[in-house]
């Protein structure tokens, strides 16, 4: 049988690294699939993870771990495809390392992605996007980077991932032309405006930081925040700001509804749809056009210029308040 350790370890050196060229994010979460992957192989067959065959990954294990995936650590559909997606390209590769194996790689193959229903874009408000930005405490060094990083992925609709890749070095301030140049998605390279509110503050924040060029423009403990560390800095301040902005205890937010405010304040300002998949770095437009589809306005907007000439339109209220809570349902 073909021992398991050194497929995976090619997987990752010949093809991700050498022959595909895989961008450092990609390789992360592969290499996180099949850390969990093997944690949870070795618990079901006692075996470590170096002593392993391919036959120990089976379709049923494989199976076994996405449900795994779903219910035992509550992770999404979407990110339950992305493992399958990680877990499909390793034996795709191993289907031409070792043909002997192709009953068990076809099997897991098999593996289908599961369809999910789209969920619905949150954005924040501006009464939202005020008080979480004053959450911070920003007569402290930790206050300052908070509220620095918060404003800048509101402002701009940078990924988690592009925040966290930061240098000081990436954030222009002097002259009329501040931005921030980011590497995003696809190793596209792109520029964001930064404006003179955030200009301001992230000029502060590099006289704090007292940084060099190559030194992460946001430093957690012992080199740059992770992704995590900034989705618990993130939760953090939501829970303070909710004492101040109710309609925040009711809202999930994640560093990327940030990005999806971003564009929705975009939108409503009346920028062009091409320009704010530019200012996200969309490789394709129909990413963008799921802003078009979650703005109520543009859609009340529709309607006014289709209403019949002479004809006043208002939003529909129900006569009576229960009325309206049984209408809800």
């Amino acid at each position: 049988m073909s021992a398991l350790a050194p497929l995976v370890e090619a997987f990752f050196t010949e093809r991700l690294m050498r022959q595909r060229r895989a961008s450092l994010h990609t390789i992360a979460a592969y290499r996180d699939t099949f850390r969990l992957l093997l944690t949870f192989a070795q618990e079901k067959t006692g075996k470590n993870p170096a002593q392993m065959t391919l036959a120990d990954l089976d379709a049923p294990l494989v199976g076994a771990f996405l449900d795994h995936l779903e219910h035992g650590r509550h992770n999404s559909v979407g990110t339950r495809n992305a493992r399958l997606a990680a877990i499909r390209s390793f034996f795709s590769f191993v289907q031409l390392r070792c043909p002997e194996q192709s009953a068990v790689v076809a099997r897991v193959l098999e593996i289908p992605q599961k369809r999910s229903e789209a969920e619905r874009l949150s954005f924040l408000d501006r009464d939202e996007v005020a008080a979480l930005l004053a959450s911070p405490d920003q007569t402290t060094k930790g206050g300052k980077r908070d509220h620095a990083l918060l404003l800048l992925a509101v402002t701009t609709g940078l990924r988690v991932s592009e925040i966290t890749g930061l240098r000081c070095s990436d954030i222009v301030v002097s002259g009329k032309g501040g931005h921030v140049r980011c590497l995003g998605k696809g190793r596209r390279e792109r520029s964001t405006p930064l404006g003179r509110q955030l200009s301001a503050v992230l000029r502060s924040w590099l006289t704090e930081r007292k940084g060099a060029g190559d030194d992460p423009l946001f430093p957690g403990r012992g080199g740059p925040l992770s992704s995590d560390a900034v989705s618990f800095l993130l939760a953090k301040h939501v829970r303070a700001a909710a004492a101040s902005c109710p309609s925040l205890a009711t809202k999930t937010v994640s560093p990327h509804v940030l990005r999806h405010t971003a564009a929705m304040n975009l939108l409503q300002a009346g920028v062009h749809q091409e320009t704010i998949a530019l200012w996200l770095g969309h490789q394709s437009l129909e990413t963008t056009q799921i802003y078009m589809h979650a703005s109520l306005a543009i859609k009340e907007e529709a309607l006014a210029r289709t209403a019949p000439p002479a004809t006043k339109t208002t939003r529909y209220r129900p006569p009576d308040d229960l009325l309206g809570f049984l209408e809800s349902l």
